[in-house]
């Protein structure tokens, strides 16, 4: 009997450990993907915002969240929209290294049919001093009768 419960104690502790190594590896390859660089770096949650399908005059402000994954502060010195239409606005003070922040974007959407627009970024990260961001959807026309 005792021999029976040593067997499944083992068990239970070599599945226990096995799970917990894996665990920790998969923790340690998510920690891996966003390199870290030397310098100021800016890595983007979504580099495209896709406004789907929206209303004629909606709400027309989304964000781009990026993180600094340098090891210097992140300075974005201007965000510029490919068109009038198309208005970014950025944080003015110095990003930390590690640290998240947003620029925020916002399309005149009294502008019917459908857009693809950009955002260029232009910032001190090290090996991208210039950045794209895309914003696109459809603005439906209230005329038109479904």
């Amino acid at each position: 009997m005792k021999k029976i419960l040593l067997l499944a104690a083992l068990i239970v502790f070599g599945v226990t450990s096995t799970k917990a190594q894996e665990t920790t590896k998969k923790i340690k390859a998510t920690a891996t993907k966003v390199a870290k660089v030397n310098g100021a770096g800016m890595v983007f949650e979504n580099e495209t915002i896709d406004y789907g399908t929206i209303a004629h005059n909606a709400d027309g402000k989304r964000e781009f969240v990026f993180r600094n994954n340098g090891n210097k502060p992140l300075i974005i010195t201007n965000a510029v929209g490919s068109c009038g239409c198309t208005v970014p606005t950025f944080p003015k003070e110095p990003i930390a290294p590690g640290a998240k922040a947003v620029i925020n974007v916002k399309y005149a959407t009294d502008r019917v049919g459908a857009f693809t627009k950009t955002v260029t970024v232009t910032s001190n990260a090290e090996g991208q001093a210039t950045k794209v961001l895309t914003i696109k959807g459809t603005v439906l026309d209230d005329n038109k009768k479904s």
